[in-house]
């Protein structure tokens, strides 16, 4: 995706990246929706972005599409943090100030009053097995009064239906943990793990690590969470 993201910004070549998970085929996505504007931003998203406020961490920033809304339109202190190399280069590149190359788990950089996670913010938990750690991070970045706002989908209309109308979902494991994969330009990254979670799922979890939580908007099958410390 970092590459993909790159050849974009660069105009060398790009082509849209195709992406799959084990439950799902293979799906088109367009580059450019990566560096889309606040008002092509989904209900989420946006609310996201206007809830934001102080010292900001913007976990997997991708383009840097939400960083810059924040800096530029909003004039709040940003961080943006992602795993790619070739990402932030690129955030950096668009003018984003302050720009981190970095696993979330081995960042500490201070702490901050918002923590943003979009996109289906819970996948970078990769399974309800590691979830703790992922959580227990979080809360070790975040200020007395700070917040973490995060989204995700509940994948459940995705399984089929049996006769009597119940849902068929595997047997082994919660039915949010899937097999993500990329392909760009003819390669394919390894398969990462992705985490979807139901809203009561995530509550649980967050709940069991130090946190309150409170879901601000439901759009669908997605919704956006608030946590806090308690």
């Amino acid at each position: 995706m970092g590459r993909a993201i790159w050849d974009y910004f660069k105009n060398e070549n790009p082509e849209d990246l195709q992406t799959e998970t084990s439950i799902s085929e293979l799906d088109e996505l367009p580059v450019d929706y990566l560096f889309r504007g606040f008002d092509e931003m989904n209900k989420i998203e946006q609310k996201a972005l206007k809830l934001a406020n102080g010292k900001v961490l913007d976990i997997g920033a991708g383009a840097g599409s939400h960083s810059l809304y924040l800096q530029n339109e909003r004039n709040l202190d940003v961080t943006a943090l992602d795993i790619s190399p070739k990402s932030i280069e690129v955030c950096k590149l668009r003018g984003v100030r302050n720009a981190v190359a970095e696993n979330m788990l081995h960042f500490s950089d201070g702490t901050f009053d918002t923590i943003l996670l979009l996109m289906n913010g819970t996948g970078i938990f990769q399974s309800l097995n590691v979830i703790d750690i992922y959580l227990q991070k979080l809360h070790s970045l975040l200020n007395k009064n700070g917040q973490i706002l995060i989204d995700s989908t509940d994948i459940l209309y995705m399984f089929d239906e049996d006769e009597d109308g119940g849902i068929l979902i595997p047997a082994d494991g919660y039915y949010g943990e899937l097999d993500y994969i990329v392909h760009y330009k003819g390669e394919s990254e390894e398969p990462i793990k992705w985490l979807y979670l139901d809203f009561n799922t995530l509550k649980n979890a967050a709940e069991h690590n130090g946190f309150s939580i409170e879901r601000i908007l439901q759009d669908e099958d997605s919704y956006l969470a608030r946590l806090t410390k308690k």
